[in-house]
């Protein structure tokens, strides 16, 4: 019992300290900061976090925001990977090319340059502390599950969406059967043709294209070029739905 209540009471210590230094970092003046960070760039030897660090305030010079990596877990994710973070949980896309799919609320504090609201960020957030080891032993990181032939499908534990990948070789199509909800197309890479419901003609469909297509809607995909067709389609969770 006892080495139970003392971890509680170090657990609890720890959540009002993050809570506390990460709220305060997200206030700080800029000036206060750009002191801190001239005092890091002098350090002969620099764990990867404070490199990290550093190569975000060369992006962001002065904001503050930079500092919140020190909290956060720095996850990398390999082509097919997918990360769930749950409602309030903070977080930050860093390099790289991802789909971000995500529910109506959204709130910043930092690393961009849009409307930030520190005070409504800094009461809503959880505070949860998860390890990376953790995040994979419990499938938070997501490698998807296939549905049909060239098309992985990522379900997070939450009703409001998921989102499907297409990954088609050329030459190749597939049909997708109707769904009970409204569905979003994206085309990220390649060219094909995009034919849905009841349309006589097939569409056009390139890179950066965005389709919109109704409920109970049957979609054919193919691909019109010498290279791979890859595209998103994000729609209300199936699980939901059913």
């Amino acid at each position: 019992m006892v080495p139970f209540v003392s971890a509680l009471m170090q657990m609890s210590i720890y959540l009002f300290f993050a809570r506390f230094s990460l709220c305060r970092i997200c206030k700080a003046d800029g000036g206060i900061v750009a002191t801190h960070f001239a005092l890091l760039s002098g350090k002969l030897s620099l764990a990867k976090k404070e490199q990290l660090v550093l190569s975000l305030e060369k992006q962001y010079p002065g904001d503050v925001g930079v500092l919140a990596a020190f909290f956060l877990n720095f996850v990398k994710l390999s082509p097919g990977e997918a990360l769930y973070v749950s409602a309030n949980e903070p977080h930050a896309y860093l390099p790289g090319e991802c789909i971000e799919c995500m529910a109506t609320l959204d709130n910043r504090a930092g690393l961009t340059p849009k409307y930030r609201d520190t005070q409504t960020l800094c009461l809503m957030l959880t505070y949860n502390q998860v390890l990376i080891f953790y995040m994979r032993a419990f499938r938070e990181i997501k490698q998807g599950m296939p549905v049909q032939p060239y098309v992985t499908r990522y379900a997070p534990s939450t009703d409001e969406f998921e989102v499907d990948r297409y990954l088609l070789p050329p030459g190749k199509s597939v049909t997708m059967s109707p769904v009970p909800g409204p569905s979003i197309f994206i085309v990220m890479t390649g060219e094909g043709e995009i034919q849905a419901g009841f349309m006589t003609d097939s569409a056009k469909a390139k890179e950066g294209d965005v389709f919109f297509v109704l409920a109970h809607t049957k979609v054919k995909l193919y691909t019109s070029s010498p290279r791979s067709m890859q595209l998103y389609r994000a729609g209300v969770n199936s699980s939901f739905l059913s």
